[in-house]
């Protein structure tokens, strides 16, 4: 059985109110000018990257096929907007038969991205589509942002396992989402069990400072967690004095105890020595867990420590110092009319500011050198050349309203390694600097 299946609370009933007012004002007026059913075309990208990335992660495309789904005005959604005089007797009648019956085309969930890239697009009537921007671009700015981070960590981390362990700093429902996008980004464990019940993501946990202090005796602490969970445990070793703590942890489950959690102090420096007295008890595999506010610059500057993993919380569910990606979901393209067959028009906002796009239906391609190492993000409209019609990125996600690219978690994840892998060396040095790869735009007709 998929546990997903089971649900939680971390499901709602309906997706349709995690939206903004001015989204069904628009469709009400439409409704009314008699261009709701145009054709449109509608992408998600990102101007720039949050300052000092080098690459984005997608995140969050598996949670964005739930919500488009789960996208349904029902008597209880309908009854809300009628008593708050949202939107007029008309504009309910018809939500209340919405389905989404367009396509969504995407980058595939753990593919990297840079400015410009056309992450999402979504294609169907302007009613139908316009309705989706708000829960799109929350979860994919919000899941995408810990991806990344989580990307840039498990990069520092190199081959030593990562926990995420954040679910105690964010919203409890955010900590669920989050979860799932730093298994994404390479994390290999959660601590937070609802999100491996809804994810099926591993779990891990063992005992905090509370239980130390419990007991009379640190000793009296580390057996009863031995005898209940048995010599592999993870004894946390710095509740009073470190060193007095390793001998009696060593003295109680034996040279066979599992590992050591460290939580504060001068990291480095305590593993180190956790490191020598371990072996000098005789404790040569029990490895040396640490935690406490860690980030990708903490985590790289404990390479050269004996330290075997880590755990990591605030740093990785807050994005390490950039929660949103900024991405913006913008018509691109629209029909003249609502024949179905009406050609589309690029359209485009021209503003100061930073604020223009390009519009026009687009594809987008990876050129690789000769080495099969990333070169450049192509984004164009109009015709794919032939030498990028197999580097392609964005695959189909839903199909005339039926999703038809659900995949387990894993997936993503082995996507963004072997993405990840494929870029230029310097994007994975943590020093501030520009994209990896530079965007190249191939302007031409918008297609249809």
């Amino acid at each position: 059985m998929d546990v997903a299946d089971l649900g939680l609370p971390v499901n709602v009933p309906s997706t349709a109110l995690f939206t903004d007012q001015y989204e069904l004002t628009m469709l009400q007026a439409a409704l009314k000018a008699g261009t709701a059913e145009r054709r449109s075309v509608f992408e998600v990208f990102t101007r720039r990257l949050p300052e000092g990335r080098r690459y984005g992660v997608v995140g969050g495309t598996g949670r964005v096929l739930d919500a488009v789904e789960n996208f349904r005005f029902d008597a209880d959604v309908l009854r809300f907007l009628k008593e708050r005089n949202i939107v007029d007797g008309p504009t309910l009648e018809w939500l209340a038969g919405y389905r989404f019956g367009g396509d969504i085309w995407g980058y595939p969930e753990g593919e990297v991205y840079f400015p410009g890239s056309p992450v999402m697009r979504v294609e169907g009537s302007f009613a139908e589509c316009v309705l989706l921007e708000t829960v799109i671009l929350s979860i994919l700015n919000h899941d995408s942002a810990i991806a990344a981070a989580a990307s840039r960590m498990s990069s520092a981390a190199g081959d030593r396992p990562l926990i995420e362990m954040g679910a105690r700093r964010t919203h409890e429902l955010a900590a669920v989402a989050a979860s799932r996008a730093a298994y994404v980004g390479g994390f290999a464990t959660t601590s937070d069990l609802a999100a491996g019940f809804r994810y099926g993501i591993p779990t891990v946990g063992t005992s905090a400072h509370a239980f130390t202090l419990l007991h009379d005796h640190e000793r009296d602490a580390f057996r009863a967690q031995v005898d209940s969970l048995g010599r592999g445990t993870t004894l946390l070793i710095d509740t009073y004095d470190v060193a007095e703590a390793v001998r009696t942890a060593v003295e109680v489950a034996g040279p066979e105890l599992g590992a050591v959690r460290i939580d504060s102090g001068d990291l480095l420096l305590v593993a180190h020595r956790v490191r020598q007295q371990l072996d000098e008890l005789g404790a040569h595999g029990t490895k040396i867990v640490v935690t406490s506010d860690l980030d990708e610059y903490a985590i790289a500057s404990l390479a050269a420590a004996p330290v075997d993993a880590y755990g990591v919380g605030t740093q990785l569910v807050t994005g390490s110092g950039h929660p949103t990606c900024s991405m913006v979901y913008k018509l691109v393209a629209r029909a003249e009319s609502a024949d179905p067959k009406a050609p589309l028009v690029p359209v485009a906002k021209k503003s100061s500011g930073g604020k223009t796009s390009v519009g026009g239906r687009k594809w987008a391609a990876r050129r690789l050198d000769a080495d099969g190492v990333a070169e450049a993000e192509v984004v164009g409209t109009g015709e794919v050349p032939a030498g990028l019609v197999d580097r392609q990125l964005l695959v189909e996600l839903v199909k005339s309203g039926e999703v038809v690219a659900r995949e387990p978690l894993d997936a993503p994840r082995d996507r963004h390694a072997a993405a990840r892998a494929n870029l230029p060396l310097s994007a994975t040095q943590l020093s501030r600097g520009e994209p990896v790869i530079p965007t190249e735009y191939v302007q031409g007709r918008s297609g249809s």
